[in-house]
């Protein structure tokens, strides 16, 4: 089973940019990183098929870049253009089955969690 490791986060402020970073052990059908903040449902942010596919929510849309490197064993989340609302506990999650783009930021369709990594926006 895939054991995803999350890194990267930390406290930046408003309109500054963070990079997170997911090492596995190997790279599944779909790679995904999604973000619980505090009272809030978990939310799904971006996924990666094995093949390339890449799904956005609206939300980070533009602002926020999913990939991995060449050797597939670093999954990425690059973050622009913060917001105080983008503050959250973020998780990598791995999926056996890519379901395609209108399921691919559904939590349940992955069955590998990290434990998290916390990304503070201050304005």
């Amino acid at each position: 089973q895939v054991q995803p490791g999350e890194s990267g986060g930390g406290s930046v402020r408003t309109g500054e940019s963070l990079t997170l970073s997911c090492a596995a052990s190997e790279f599944t059908d779909a790679m995904a990183w999604f973000r619980q903040a505090p009272g809030k449902e978990r939310e799904g942010v971006a996924a990666l098929a094995y093949y390339g596919s890449q799904m956005y929510a609206d939300s980070v849309r533009g602002r926020f870049f999913i990939s991995r490197d060449a050797a597939k064993t670093t999954l990425y989340l690059r973050m622009t253009n913060l917001k105080p609302e983008d503050t959250a506990m973020y998780y990598c999650a791995a999926g056996d089955v890519w379901y395609g783009l209108g399921d691919a930021l559904r939590s349940p369709l992955y069955n590998s969690w990290g434990q998290g990594t916390q990304v503070t926006v201050s304005s």
